[in-house]
């Protein structure tokens, strides 16, 4: 919204382009888009219109073809391979449609993960590990194995695992779509919560219930913004 001192994320005329034989794809065609610390963003649209793109391109998993990517103030747009790698550790939480997690490690490992790849010595693993499994109800499972959840469950520990670094966003990618209804909304319901303490988070969804979730929707289009307005209440009455 505003490009005031509180941006975090900060997008000036965005581009993605795939080329593949003699075809041009524009997936993103000149994205303006401003995310402040503590908002809360979703991003929808049909299938195919840029959203997963643009998520890839937020949590530094692929380049733009073209235009300004400022995360923290700093342009990423340009960054090589290990040092997207680098951020993208320190500062960005995923939370992934199929959870992602490793079958062959327990919850707690999964969850602890991120902080073994930045080098955090093991006492403090431990502990932030387990406040992330408590903030999301699951400190009682540590121990298990994702086979032996259900698929809310396994989706809570993923949101666990993108917390636990402190990242200053969580990126959301259909995090309910694997879900029941019921699961679905329990998920839902926990981003809200992270929101209201304070989180960053900016969700990909197709569903038009979950979007009501958000301060702010926008909508894409053929890879451009054609609609942004406030959630919630305004979404709710229309």
């Amino acid at each position: 919204m505003s490009s005031n001192g509180d941006a975090l994320i900060h997008l000036e005329d965005l581009k993605k382009v795939f080329y593949t034989e003699e075809v041009e794809t524009h997936a993103l065609a000149g994205i303006h888009m401003t995310i402040d610390r503590g908002e809360y963003v979703a991003i929808s649209g049909p299938s195919g219109c840029g959203k997963s793109t643009l998520l890839s391109i937020l949590g530094l998993l692929d380049s733009p073809s073209g235009g300004e990517y400022k995360l923290n103030g700093q342009p990423v747009q340009s960054l090589g391979v290990a040092e997207r790698a680098r951020i993208r550790n320190r500062e960005i939480g995923f939370i992934f449609q199929s959870f992602n997690l490793i079958g062959d490690l327990t919850v707690f490992e999964n969850v602890e993960l991120p902080l073994t790849y930045r080098g955090v010595r093991a006492s403090e693993r431990k502990e932030r590990a387990n406040q992330a499994l408590e903030r999301v109800g699951m400190g009682h499972r540590g121990r298990h194995l994702p086979s032996q959840l259900s698929g809310g469950q396994q989706q809570r520990v993923a949101v666990a695992r993108a917390l636990v670094g402190e990242p200053s966003i969580l990126l959301a990618d259909e995090p309910t779509g694997n879900l029941d209804s019921k699961n679905g909304e329990a998920v839902m319901e926990l981003l809200d919560d992270l929101h209201q303490a304070g989180s960053t988070i900016c969700m990909v969804t197709h569903d038009p219930r979950f979007t009501r979730h958000a301060e702010r929707g926008v909508h894409l289009f053929d890879g451009q913004i054609v609609d942004e307005q406030p959630e919630g209440e305004s979404a709710g009455a229309a």
